[in-house]
């Protein structure tokens, strides 16, 4: 039986006008063919990759998230050196950041600190109530989980405007 290509036409058949496809010059190489050509060429260079050997039990080739077989190269080491100096510098840079929030954060304690005791220090006689008042939260929509604090706060509501005589 004569072989025929991917179109049904018989393998060595001249081409052009002879098969009624209205195309001159019987020397062109068709397009179609060596596109087809070209494509069943790099399928069997797929199928004879190193990657498929591992499927046939052969030995596995280079992995894709190792180390190349020879090593690492020089390229890759100075990256590697790049990367190492930028994250130190980053980490540096980080480190002084906490620091310096650190810092700020023992200063606003301090001062903090230093006007709490400044207000126990100041026992005047008929502040209690209003030192008592600047600790308690008097807002009323504060949360809807506590329980009902309204008659407390209204009692020290009026205790702070007329405090009790001793």
């Amino acid at each position: 039986m004569a072989e025929l290509d991917p179109f049904g036409a018989p393998v060595g058949a001249p081409s052009g006008p002879a098969l009624g496809n209205g195309v001159a010059g019987a020397g062109e190489e068709d397009p179609a063919a060596a596109f087809l050509a070209q494509q069943e060429s790099e399928i069997a260079g797929i199928e004879n990759d190193e990657a498929f050997a591992i499927l046939d039990g052969g030995a596995p080739g280079p992995q894709p998230h190792g180390e190349p077989p020879g090593g690492p190269d020089a390229n890759s080491r100075k990256q590697e050196a790049e990367w190492k100096e930028k994250a130190i510098k980053e980490l540096e840079e980080w480190y002084a950041r906490q620091d310096e929030q650190l810092q700020k954060t023992k200063a606003n304690n301090r001062a903090a600190e230093e006007a709490f005791v400044n207000d126990i220090d100041e026992s005047s006689p008929g502040t209690e109530w209003e030192r008592v008042a600047r600790l308690c939260d008097f807002n009323p929509k504060s949360s809807k989980q506590a329980k009902d604090v309204s008659r407390m706060r209204s009692v020290l509501i009026s205790l702070k405007q007329a405090p009790l005589v001793h």
